[in-house]
């Protein structure tokens, strides 16, 4: 969004334009009124394209607000999305042979996430059972590891021999309720 949105001039896919002044505070130019950091992050939920413009100098300091918005969500939300590791991680990658693949990467992360975050949800509103769930989580695990063993070969961990095919609908359930018990261990690892 920051580096490719285009000036506001009424055409329709054109992104607004903030202007922010020296005194910290954002013009909506659409609207002609003045805006926070919420309505900002309202309007990144919503999917309106925007671009920040400093209104002294002109230059796109989108990338900077938004940074902003998310050190502000972390710090006053009630739960963290950043875990410590994956933080300590991110600015590892900075002065790295490999930074300059880690914006595509990430963004390739994300919206791969999101695109299994709707057939998730789509999957819930259906009822359909924890199967097609742990097989999309297991599609996902390989492909984050794929990629992990890509760009961040440290952080590959060899797979692990996958469990033998239940013979019958117990040991099925069986093999998923482990299966679930190990993802619920992974989640509370990272997220200390």
């Amino acid at each position: 969004m920051a580096g490719r949105a285009k000036a506001a001039s009424g055409e329709p896919g054109d992104a607004i334009i903030i202007k922010k002044y020296a005194n910290r505070r954002l013009y909506n130019t659409a609207s002609s009124s003045y805006i926070t950091l919420e309505d900002l992050a309202k309007m990144v939920r919503e999917n309106v394209e925007f671009q920040v413009l400093d209104a002294k100098t002109g230059d796109d300091i989108t990338h900077s607000i938004l940074t902003q918005i998310i050190m502000d969500e972390e710090a006053n939300g009630g739960q963290q999305m950043l875990p410590v590791s994956f933080l300590r991680q991110l600015i590892g990658m900075y002065g790295n042979s490999m930074q300059a693949l880690m914006p595509s990467y990430l963004e390739a992360s994300m919206a791969n996430f999101r695109e299994n975050q709707t057939k998730i949800r789509e999957l819930f509103e259906k009822g359909i059972s924890a199967t097609p769930l742990a097989a999309i989580h297991e599609t996902n695990m390989a492909v984050m590891r794929a990629a992990a063993g890509a760009f961040m070969p440290a952080m590959a961990k060899p797979k692990s021999k996958p469990a033998a095919p239940a013979t019958d609908s117990k040991d099925e359930i069986a093999a998923l309720r482990e299966q679930m018990a190990a993802m619920q261990k992974k989640l509370d690892e990272l997220g200390k």
